[in-house]
């Protein structure tokens, strides 16, 4: 595929992408909201919570690399689902 036609095909994914993107976003944010009141009244961080926003930042970064030209690989739904990109972090701080 040219560059040109390339260029066309990713509008309408990066609009569709850029919709669940925003959708994912608003959920992502009333669950950390959530999340800080759980870690004020718990004092612990809650895994799924944390495993729920860390794939929303990988998903996002993967649609942005895709609509910025930086990958040729096509964000879900036109592939498979994102796994995390890092790991999460639950170690204590010395």
């Amino acid at each position: 595929m040219g560059e040109r036609l390339e260029a066309l095909v990713r509008i309408p994914i990066a609009i569709i992408t850029y919709i669940i993107v925003e959708i994912w976003e608003f959920f992502t944010f009333i669950g950390a909201v959530l999340h800080w009141f759980l870690v004020i009244i718990t004092g612990r961080r809650s895994k799924s919570l944390a495993k729920f926003s860390n794939i929303f930042a990988s998903y996002q970064y993967k649609v942005y690399k895709y609509a910025f030209f930086a990958t040729n690989i096509r964000p879900f739904p036109f592939n498979d689902f994102p796994k995390e990109l890092e790991p999460l972090d639950f170690k204590k701080k010395k």
